[in-house]
């Protein structure tokens, strides 16, 4: 174990059951708009969210930060919603999956409390709230803090009980999901520090800050730890922390994608290893460009796809098929590869929670 500048720790140890924490892996490198279409992804392993609501904000990855912290969350709102409905709410998540959450053994009598701390940044102060939720959101246990200077880095600490009852996936399935409220209705409101069955997402006379419009709140360093105590953040290696996201998410970039065999005239379906096992098998290919930004490579040719590559049916929690497609002129049997120099073009695959 390491110390590093700040007194922050660098380490090989796991005692954060958040991962990319610190934002700086963000494999999708968007600038996602959130409103009321449901869960959005962006920098990795954090999705925005918003539920029967009329504002609107985006997330990105942001190189605002505080010292010992190269990126941030940064959310902004573009339409305020300055009355915002009873059941509405707009949020900032990260769900855990419940093989790293088993140790803290919430549902039953043993239940560890846990410590959850975060840099935040703030154009609006006042009281904010959020909350952590088990996989079935029928476990509820809201938290609140305060952001004193607009504007300004602030560390925040808060302590939490471990949840007795109610059932806490500890497989692949959500295990806890952590919530920061950007706003939410009257419904979705209760006192802080204590849990239960009801759906609740931020605390009783939060600030709102989607009632704000260009209002902007930047989060980093988070950390969920088990105990009472918040301790520095770890900082993992990059490849750690990179391996860690393509669990769930996995994009690869122009060149080399695949090799494969030749299925007919125009075919050929391509192998994909992922570098690490996925949390599920994917069931879809997500892709970008057009099919002249593919070429299938077979002996000393290459020739443009006529179509952008498709999901193949074969997957695995560690390996995948894909489809590529062009007008004619392929040999059936012969081996060839899948790639594009195209800027920008790519090949995804999703196994999030």
């Amino acid at each position: 174990m390491a110390i590093i500048s700040g007194g922050e720790t660098l380490t090989n140890r796991a005692k954060n059951r958040v991962i990319n924490g610190n934002m700086r892996i963000d494999q999708r490198n968007v600038t996602s708009t959130i409103n009321a279409t449901g869960v959005t992804y962006n920098v990795d392993r954090w999705l925005g969210r918003g539920v029967g609501s009329d504002g609107v904000f985006t997330l990105a990855q942001d190189t605002t930060s505080p010292v010992n912290f190269t990126n941030s969350l940064k959310a902004a709102v573009t339409t305020a919603d300055g009355d915002i409905a009873a059941g509405s709410s707009y949020r900032i998540q990260q769900h855990i999956e419940g093989n790293n959450i088993a140790d803290l053994n919430w549902g039953t009598s043993d239940a560890q409390s846990v410590t959850l701390s975060f840099f935040v940044r703030s154009s609006v102060t006042g009281t904010f709230g959020g909350s952590l939720a088990n996989g079935d959101f029928d476990r509820f246990n809201v938290f609140s803090y305060t952001i004193s200077s607009a504007d300004t880095w602030e560390k925040k600490t808060i302590t939490i009980a471990g949840d007795t009852t109610g059932t806490w996936y500890t497989n692949t399935s959500i295990g806890i999901r952590i919530n920061f409220s950007l706003g939410a209705g009257s419904n979705l409101l209760a006192s802080a520090g204590s849990w239960g069955a009801s759906t609740k997402e931020g605390v009783s006379s939060q600030v709102n800050l989607i009632a704000t419009n260009s209002a902007t709140f930047y989060l980093t360093g988070v950390q969920l730890e088990p105990g009472i105590t918040a301790t520095s953040f770890e900082h993992r290696q990059f490849g750690q922390e990179l391996e860690l996201c393509q669990r769930y998410y996995y994009k690869r970039v122009q060149g080399l994608f695949g090799l494969g065999f030749i299925n007919n005239t125009t075919t050929m379906g391509v192998s994909v290893t992922y570098p690490v096992s996925m949390r599920i098998a994917p069931t879809a290919l997500e892709q970008t460009g057009t099919a002249a930004n593919y070429q299938i490579v077979h002996l000393a040719t290459a020739a443009a796809c006529s179509a952008v590559p498709a999901f193949g049916g074969e997957t695995s929690t560690d390996a995948t098929r894909v489809t590529a497609t062009v007008g004619s002129g392929l040999t059936a049997g012969q081996a060839g590869g899948l790639r594009s120099g195209a800027s920008g073009a790519y090949l995804a695959w999703s196994a999030e929670l």
